[in-house]
């Protein structure tokens, strides 16, 4: 169906009090759709909308809606509906939704709960905010070794409805520890007299709930599993987290480095929701810390005065060689960060990395110094620019430029090691704070190169 058809009888049914019809509508789109088509309605129609879902449905399509509009609707509903949602939903879902409300109303809708959702959503809740615990449901099948096939299948059954994926069956003990892992294909595929222990290998992986979530992101891509299992410190299986999850998680996480990498402290909220003053706030700490440094580049020019005010051509190269540095710089604290990130890059791979940024610097400076060279020397017999010592001036910027980009790619590779050796964020080795950092010591070396060089002559 049309998305802009279905929202227009969506609208028009409601208004028209046609609640069967919609009703019966409601049963074909699924969940993210429905969800997509209400959140252009009133809250007050959505709210109708929501009454006339089964419970499951309504869940569902509640947990596709922003944080925003599942605020609104919870403020909308009658108290029972609010209730009845709150205990349909996931409880991985239904955690992300308490976790962002404040204590009071958490509360509040922890005592609309019935008494075995209000121990899980406690139970989740009281893990730390960054967990797996958070993270994990504790909706999913579990079977024991000793069970026949055909046992395993008639219980997945009768309890698989409410389980949170169906791909993956646990094998738990009889102390309701972990013991292995089977894919749900696996019991289809067996023969319905043989016992569950004939086809576990006792290969299995799993998480901590006290992990923190990006260990599950790491995890789930080497295992390549649609969901794990989350044990406690006894290996009791608790929990599961699934892929949906985990790309949500690893979204979160290569959003907040990207907005780190761009010289701001990571967002809590969407772009275009969150406030004003909040963003500023969010980006002012880097501006000011980022501007005061660029000062350290005006008091690098002092002192280097003197050699400015007898060779004046100088200062015209200066943002040509500084930008190379700063731009070298940035590209190497990225590849380096991004590859932390990936598990390709480990702190005892340091020294490979700085071996490799040598090389790859030196090449770099190399090239650019040559087409710097060059450039003096095609203006020079273009338009007799840079006077008698043209060639000297030449040979300044194209070693200068070397020296710049070398050290701008060294720098840039180590300061994402030092950061996470001192249990930093490597994220926050952003470009803007690379290049400032390159501009100040590229003055440096661009002078102190102009000096051997010159001396003698301009200088």
């Amino acid at each position: 169906m049309n998305p802009i058809l279905a929202m227009i009888d969506l609208k028009a049914l409601i208004e028209a009090r046609d609640f069967n019809t919609l009703r019966e509508q409601a049963k074909n789109w699924s969940a993210g759709d429905l969800a997509e088509l209400m959140e252009p309605l009133p809250v007050e129609q959505e709210a109708i909308v929501f009454r006339l879902l089964p419970r499951d449905q309504a869940a569902d399509v509640f947990s596709y809606l922003s944080d925003e509009r599942q605020d609104e609707l919870l403020k909308a509903m009658a108290r029972e509906d609010v209730a009845a949602i709150l205990n349909a939903m996931d409880p991985d879902d239904r955690t992300s939704l308490l976790e962002e409300m404040p204590a009071t109303v958490v509360q509040h809708l922890l005592s609309m709960l019935s008494v075995e959702e209000r121990r899980v959503a406690s139970q989740l809740l009281g893990y730390e905010e960054d967990s797996v615990g958070r993270l994990m449901t504790t909706d999913f099948v579990r079977v024991r070794p000793h069970w026949k096939i055909s046992h395993a299948l008639e219980h997945i059954r009768r309890y698989g409805k409410d389980s949170e994926t169906m791909s993956m069956i646990y094998v738990i003990d009889d102390e309701n520890r972990l013991v292995d892992d089977l894919r749900i294909r696996q019991l289809l595929l067996a023969k319905p007299d043989e016992l569950i222990s004939d086809l576990m290998d006792s290969r299995y992986v799993s998480l901590k709930a006290t992990d923190n979530r990006e260990a599950a992101v790491d995890l789930m891509k080497k295992a390549d599993l649609p969901a794990l299992p989350v044990t406690d410190t006894r290996d009791i299986l608790i929990g599961i987290v699934t892929v949906d999850d985990v790309f949500d998680v690893a979204e979160e996480e290569a959003t907040e480095d990207i907005q780190k990498m761009g010289g701001s402290e990571a967002l809590d909220e969407p772009y275009m929701k969150i406030a004003i003053s909040k963003m500023v706030q969010k980006r002012a700490t880097w501006l000011i810390i980022l501007f005061i440094s660029e000062m350290l580049t005006a008091t690098a020019m002092g002192r280097f005065e003197n050699e400015i005010a007898k060779a004046v051509v100088l200062s015209i190269f200066v943002p040509l060689v500084i930008s190379s540095g700063g731009n070298s710089g940035s590209q190497a604290s990225t590849l380096i960060i991004r590859a932390m990130a990936l598990g390709e890059v480990g702190l005892t791979d340091w020294w490979r990395v700085m071996r490799r940024e040598f090389l790859s610097g030196l090449s770099l400076g190399g090239i650019l110094g040559v087409i710097g060279f060059f450039r003096i020397i095609l203006w020079h017999y273009l338009f007799n620019a840079y006077g008698e010592h043209w060639l000297l001036i030449a040979l300044t910027v194209g070693i200068a430029l070397i020296g710049i980009v070398l050290w701008g790619s060294l720098s840039g590779s180590m300061l994402p090691f030092f950061l996470r050796r001192v249990g930093l964020d490597p994220a926050t080795s952003s470009a803007p704070f690379v290049a400032t950092l390159v501009d100040v010591s590229g003055l440096i070396i661009y002078f102190t190169v102009a000096a051997v060089i010159l001396k003698g002559t301009l200088l």
